[in-house]
């Protein structure tokens, strides 16, 4: 235990990661901000919703105006209660948004929200996607914690969404569904060592805010987050607007920005290296002021 205090106590320093976007490294030694692009009309945020080519083009030039250095493109809301989108809608309305992004911003790194294996395939090879972000877990279901339970189809090559990554060779976010800090090492640790078996490089960690977690679960997880650091992998943290928050505060998703912006930085403090946000400026003036107190340490 004393190993560990100590190792989480150093890694609470800024971070040297890097990761691998087709051939560009993207440091991670300074945190990165990930803008929300959702193609949804029904994300529990309404002012997170892009239908049509206008807002999805406008709100991805956003994104990279304000700071942000990742666009997550995203078409299957996982509220709780969200409704089940079939695998064909998803692709309809991922091959809509993607296709407006890369005209709009063609240098730009995007990464995709899906927990389905042949549409992460789909977009990284039909669609230029750089990083897929997987909210399952690698299981491609979250029965009682946002998705619907479904069967999910394996790709073309018959592979798992950890074999597709792997094949791929693009970096991986591997979303926890556990609700305790013990839980998710436990998880992750042989989720990792199975991933690395499979040939997997860049695997980034997201502690999974608000999936599988009751709300006194949601702060204890961030009241330990730094523990994580034993994994010695980059750590995402999407805490924006969530429930966690405006249950809390007896607020909407609305009214929910303050507590985003005091979780982000508690997340930075304890090492997250991403975060997944819908208010770009904001988070990214968030960063800024972190670097600087660091700096004056």
């Amino acid at each position: 235990m004393h190993f560990i205090s100590y190792f989480c106590k150093r890694m609470m320093q800024p971070l040297s990661y890097t990761l691998n976007v087709r051939g560009r490294l993207l440091d991670l030694s300074k945190p990165k901000v990930m803008g929300i692009l959702n193609a949804t009309p029904d994300s529990f945020f309404a002012g997170s919703r892009m239908e049509t080519e206008r807002e999805i083009a406008e709100r991805a030039v956003q994104i990279i105006e304000e700071g942000g250095e990742i666009i997550d493109v995203g078409a299957f809301s996982t509220r709780p209660g969200g409704k089940l989108v079939t695998e064909e809608e998803e692709k309809q309305r991922l091959q809509f948004a993607l296709n407006i992004v890369r005209r709009e911003l063609p240098e730009a790194v995007v990464s995709v929200d899906t927990y389905r294996p042949r549409l992460a395939r789909w977009c990284v090879e039909e669609s230029m996607v750089d990083i897929v972000n997987d909210v399952s877990e690698g299981r491609g279901s979250l029965n009682g914690v946002g998705l619907i339970d479904e069967e999910i189809k394996a790709d073309e090559e018959g592979d798992s969404m950890f074999a597709t990554v792997a094949r791929l060779g693009v970096p991986y976010i591997l979303m926890s569904v556990q609700p305790t800090i013990r839980d998710m090492l436990m998880h992750w640790s042989a989720e990792v060592r199975q991933l690395r078996t499979l040939g997997a490089k860049d695997i980034i960690l997201d502690p999974g805010f608000g999936f599988g977690k009751t709300l006194e679960q949601n702060y204890q997880i961030m009241n330990e987050m730094e523990k994580l650091c034993v994994l010695d992998l980059p750590l995402l943290v999407g805490v924006s607007r969530k429930s966690m928050i405006y249950k809390l505060l007896e607020g909407t998703p609305q009214t929910a920005l303050n507590g985003t912006i005091v979780l982000d930085t508690i997340a930075l403090q304890k090492g997250a290296a991403i975060l997944r946000v819908h208010d770009v400026r904001e988070a990214v003036e968030t960063v800024r002021i972190m670097e600087q107190l660091s700096a004056s340490v």
